[in-house]
C-alpha cells in the first residue's frame, strides 16, 4: 500500500473514522487503484500501532460502502471494479452529511461563496493529485 496513513490520536475523530477517511483518500487520489491489495487487519494494526480490531472496523465499514473486497484467501483489496457511483441514495445520504457543516459555518458567519470555495479547492486538490500520477 503506497498510501501514509496518518493517524491523529488527539483528535476528537475515532481512529477507525481517520483510517477510513484516508484510505478513501487513496482511492481519490489514484494512490490506491481498483484490484490493489491492502495489508491485512493483523498487519496493518501492528504497522501503525493501533488495535486490530480497530483495523477490522474500518475495513468492515469501507467494504459495507463498496470502496474494498475482503477475501479469505487473496485478503483485502481496493474493490475492482471501482466504488460504486453516486445514486441518489448516496446524494441524500451526503446532503444530510454536509447539512450540519453547511449550518456549522452560517452560525460562524462564512459564506455560501465561501463554503462553495473551499469545496471547490477540495476538488482540485484531488483532480491536480490525480494528474500528478499520470
Amino acid at each position: 500500500m503506497n498510501v501514509f496513513i496518518n493517524l491523529n490520536l488527539e483528535s476528537s475523530d475515532p481512529i477507525y473514522i481517520q483510517l477510513q477517511q484516508q484510505i478513501i483518500e487513496g482511492i481519490a487520489k489514484k494512490q490506491l487503484l481498483p484490484g490493489d491489495a491492502l495489508p491485512s487487519v493483523r498487519s496493518l494494526a501492528a504497522d501503525i500501532g493501533i488495535n486490530l480490531h480497530t483495523v477490522n472496523k474500518a475495513y468492515q465499514q469501507l467494504k459495507q460502502d463498496g470502496f474494498i473486497l475482503i477475501h479469505r484467501q487473496k485478503g483485502v483489496v481496493v474493490h475492482p471494479d471501482g466504488v460504486p457511483q453516486a445514486d441518489e441514495v448516496y446524494k441524500q445520504e451526503l446532503k444530510a452529511k454536509l447539512r450540519p457543516l453547511v449550518a456549522d459555518s452560517i452560525c460562524r458567519g462564512m459564506s455560501e461563496a465561501e463554503f462553495s470555495q473551499f469545496s471547490k479547492e477540495l476538488f482540485q486538490l484531488f483532480n491536480e493529485e490525480e494528474g500528478e500520477k499520470n
